[in-house]
């Protein structure tokens, strides 16, 4: 719980700085149990710049616009009611996902080096099937749930701890 705190107050002074780190750390971190956990890569395997990318992509583009994105989100749905959550969850996921996916996915295979033909048909290709496990992972209570705290991730720390943990008990 300390370390919750500490990141609460560290949010609260530094908003832009913590989620952007944060996006980047957490797309980092992602990235190295992809390639050792999934791929079973290996540590010698282990592809570190891909692993930069990731990283680079979470500070430079997934922190900065998921965290614009709450802003808007909290002032186009203020309030933190389960109707407000569920209006906030419909917006997010029907408006800003599908524009975000489309950002995205074009954007890592540019830095993967794709061409604009390849990149285009892999979009093609992949997008479909993302937008669709994003629905399925988006829509699932825990995420309903923390569109209901936005204060806490633009680092109001009234709100203590993570309550996604008390949303799945009420």
């Amino acid at each position: 719980m300390a370390l919750w705190r500490a990141y609460q107050r560290a949010l609260t002074v530094h908003p832009w700085k913590v989620q952007f780190l944060t996006a980047g750390s957490l797309m980092g971190l992602g990235d190295i149990i992809s390639q050792q956990l999934v791929e079973r890569r290996g540590l010698r395997e282990h592809q570190t710049g891909r692993t930069l990318t990731m990283v680079s992509v979470g500070c430079g583009f997934v922190g900065p616009v998921v965290g614009g994105w709450y802003r808007v989100l909290d002032r186009l749905v203020p309030g933190t009611t389960k109707v407000d959550a569920l209006k906030k969850m419909l917006l997010d996921q029907g408006g800003f996902a599908p524009c975000f996916l489309g950002c995205f996915l074009p954007l890592v295979g540019a830095l993967n080096g794709l061409s604009a033909q390849d990149n285009w048909a892999k979009l093609r290709r992949d997008y479909p099937d993302a937008l669709i496990t994003n629905y399925y992972t988006g829509r699932c209570p825990v995420c309903g749930c923390s569109l209901e705290f936005l204060p806490v991730l633009e680092g109001s720390p009234a709100l203590g701890p993570p309550h996604s943990i008390a949303c799945l008990r009420g």
